[in-house]
């Protein structure tokens, strides 16, 4: 498969999974709200995607989604192949992802140094 296809295809699943996160009733994944899928990685030849999900409430909370997600991974290849219109779908494998709690982390730092910058700079003009 081209880069370009899969490339395609991965950004089509992220899409599709995110959708359809909303909708599962498992108590695991508390309605999907604060769930994030932040990538996923379609193999060479679209037999296999790796979909990295994320949760703002922690990386327990992202296990516990990537259980509940792993066990509606059925529905979720065969809602795939209906919208994709897929002869094969690829098998999903999730895995629980703690970027956006380390954006977070980063992000207040960040902001912490901005400030005792222009704290740093008030007191330099004074």
């Amino acid at each position: 498969m081209s880069g370009v296809k899969s490339g395609r295809m991965s950004e089509d699943i992220r899409r599709i999974i995110s959708a359809k996160m909303r909708e599962l009733k498992d108590p695991r994944l508390g309605n999907g709200s604060m769930l994030t899928v932040i990538r996923c990685d379609v193999s060479g030849d679209g037999s296999f995607c790796k979909v990295y999900i994320s949760s703002l409430e922690g990386f327990d909370k992202a296990k516990e989604a990537v259980k509940g997600l792993t066990s509606a991974s059925g529905y979720l290849k065969r809602e795939i192949s209906n919208v994709l219109k897929l002869r094969k779908c690829p098998d999903l494998k999730f895995v629980a992802d703690n970027s956006a709690e380390s954006s977070v982390r980063i992000f207040e730092k960040l902001k912490n140094i901005k400030v005792e910058q222009e704290n740093d700079q008030q007191e330099s003009n004074n």
